[in-house]
């Protein structure tokens, strides 16, 4: 079947363990089209292509060129949920914070953690006969806790109709970063006050409290270096912080060396000569850092995809329709993230 002949229809939308975009490549696979012009657009691309539908550029199509066919305006859920997706993906800290990332087609997940003690991780030499060390394994005792993130899309058709669809999108984007920014602060909640298991909280460290040094309310490089010795066996690779603490870590002496500025100029991104990427996040209490080893500290559970209106949109009843996302946030292992508390 070729991909100017497959009927759209509403049900695509519909088919369990599938999302739309799957639906089109099971129809129309991208495989036979090596080699031809057509190499490198996915199924959808090559829909856009089918009906003349411009989406970007200086000679992007109005809205509207979406409904000039019953199927074209099937195709536009499709398009609002893939610029959506694109502006949660733009600057997205999260994977600095994930060890791993588990999709479900439920709304109960139950997670595992690992047991350990101070001696279980540390090193040691097995003589003959000796019994090997475990890592404990367990069910946690409760669900995984899913929150839905999203927008509500109000406009009416007649407002959006002459659009241009790149104008368009620059709000749709915006749609993604509002749900990205709303799964960073969920994110930062578990790891610091934990999943609703036992034990799952992040330990704090107070600066002039054993074991750092100091004087509270003061963040000097001696107490980052005391901060990041209470790792081990694990590394602190991530810091996540508020404006205002980030600003006294980045004031730090020490943490002005010109590769770090060589590398934020070139790349819009700050590293700290201990190697940890840095995370802002304001929902952060102002006073507090957190270190984690990403490697092993949280797993973010999505349940399903991004859910748009679809019926809605197709139907150009646009004043109502929602883009959300569904996703919670387990804490794997709790001894892999600290928090660093500079006082008042």
């Amino acid at each position: 079947m070729g991909f100017d002949s497959i009927r759209l229809e509403k049900g695509m939308y519909q088919t369990s363990g599938k999302s739309f975009s799957q639906v089109l490549e099971s129809l129309d696979p991208s495989e036979q089209y090596q080699g031809t012009a057509l190499e490198g657009l996915d199924a959808f691309q090559r829909q856009l292509k089918r009906f003349g539908i411009r989406v970007k550029g200086k000679g992007s199509d109005n809205v509207e060129k979406f409904f000039s066919t019953v199927d074209s305006a099937v195709l536009f859920p499709e398009f609002v949920s893939r610029v959506v997706r694109s502006g949660m993906e733009e600057h997205n800290p999260l994977p600095d914070l994930l060890a791993t990332v588990t999709n479900i087609d439920a709304m109960d997940y139950r997670s595992v953690y690992t047991v350990e003690s101070d001696a279980d991780l540390a090193p040691s030499y097995l003589a003959e006969g000796a019994s090997i060390p475990t890592v404990n394994v367990r069910v946690k005792e409760n669900l995984v806790h899913l929150n839905k993130r999203g927008r509500m899309l109000v406009a009416s058709y007649e407002a959006l109709r002459f659009q241009k669809l790149d104008l368009f999108s620059v709000m749709l984007r915006q749609i993604g970063q509002y749900i990205q920014k709303a799964q960073l602060e969920d994110a930062v909640r578990t790891i610091l006050d934990g999943d609703g298991n036992d034990d799952t909280q992040s330990a704090v460290l107070e600066i002039g409290t054993a074991p750092l040094t100091g004087t509270p309310g003061t963040l000097a490089y001696a107490q980052l270096v005391e901060f990041w010795s209470q790792f081990a066996p694990y590394e602190m690779n991530t810091i996540i912080g508020g404006s205002k603490a980030l600003v006294e870590l980045l004031k730090i002496a020490e943490l002005q060396d010109p590769a770090t500025g060589m590398n934020f100029q070139a790349t819009g991104k700050l590293i700290t000569p201990l190697g940890a990427a840095i995370v802002r996040c304001d929902s952060v209490p102002e006073d507090q850092l957190i270190g984690i080893d990403r490697r092993f500290n949280l797993e973010m559970v999505q349940a399903g995809d991004l859910m748009v209106d679809y019926d809605r949109l197709i139907d150009r009843q646009m004043e109502r329709a929602a883009v959300t996302a569904v996703a919670g946030f387990n804490k794997i292992n709790a001894a892999s993230g600290k928090v660093l508390s500079i006082g008042a």
